[in-house]
C-alpha cells in the first residue's frame, strides 16, 4: 500500500501514527506528495491534491484521514482504536473541531502576508482558545487515560500545531491539559511524527 503525505499535515500525522502504532510500516509505504503546486503528478494519483491518502493493494483510493485510520485499524483482524459510544465519538468530533480550526488558521499564516485574513485569523486564534478550555476540563476522561485510541491520536495530533503556528500555545494556563500533551509526547509513534517546525 502507498500512503501519500505531507510532513506538516497533521490529519496525515494521525494515518502515520496508526501505521506505526499497528505495526504496518512493511505493508504501508509513505511517500510525499507535492501539494498546492500547479501540475503537480500528486494530482494524477489523487485529484482533489489533499493528503493523507491511501493506495490499497487493489488500487482502491482512500481520502480522509478518519477513514483511513479505521481501515489501517482493521487491517489486522484486531481493530482496537476506534472506539464504539457516544462519548467517544462526541470527543473525537471535539478533537477534530480543534484541529480542522487550527488547519485553517495555519494555511492561513502559510499565505503570503498581503493575503492573510486579520479576521480569518483572529477567529480561529479564539475558537482554539475556546476548545482548548474545553479540553482542559475534560482531561480526566477515561477515554483520555485508557488504551491508546483515536480519541488521543486526533487530539494529539491538533495539539501537536502548536510547533507550527506561532501563536498557538495551548499549555498555557492549562496545566492538565499540558501535562497529558507531555506525557503523550512520549510515544515514539509521536514523536517520530513530529511535524517540521514553525
Amino acid at each position: 500500500m502507498k500512503l501519500y503525505i505531507t510532513p506538516g499535515s497533521a490529519y496525515a500525522r494521525m494515518a502515520r501514527m496508526v501505521v506505526l502504532e499497528k505495526g504496518l510500516s512493511g505493508r504501508v509505504e509513505v511517500l510525499l506528495a507535492k501539494t498546492r503546486t500547479p501540475e503537480s503528478p500528486y494530482y494524477a494519483v489523487n485529484p482533489s491534491g489533499r493528503v493523507p491518502y491511501l493506495v490499497c493493494d487493489d488500487g482502491m483510493g482512500l481520502e480522509e484521514s478518519a477513514l483511513i485510520c479505521a481501515y489501517l485499524d482493521e487491517l489486522d483482524g484486531r481493530p482496537s482504536l476506534e472506539l464504539r459510544g457516544w462519548e467517544a465519538r462526541r470527543l473525537e468530533a471535539l478533537a477534530r473541531s480543534l484541529l480542522d480550526g487550527l488547519s485553517v488558521w495555519l494555511r492561513e499564516t502559510l499565505r503570503p502576508v498581503a493575503e492573510r485574513s486579520p479576521g480569518v485569523i483572529a477567529h480561529e486564534r479564539e475558537r482554539a482558545r475556546r476548545l482548548t478550555d474545553v479540553w482542559e476540563t475534560l482531561m480526566r476522561s477515561p477515554l483520555l487515560e485508557g488504551p491508546l485510541n483515536m480519541v488521543q491520536i486526533t487530539l494529539a495530533c491538533a495539539l501537536g500545531l502548536e510547533a507550527r503556528i506561532a501563536d498557538f500555545h495551548p499549555r498555557d494556563a492549562r496545566p492538565r491539559l499540558a501535562a497529558w500533551l507531555a506525557a503523550f509526547s512520549a510515544r515514539p509513534s509521536f514523536a517520530a511524527t513530529a511535524p517540521s517546525a514553525r
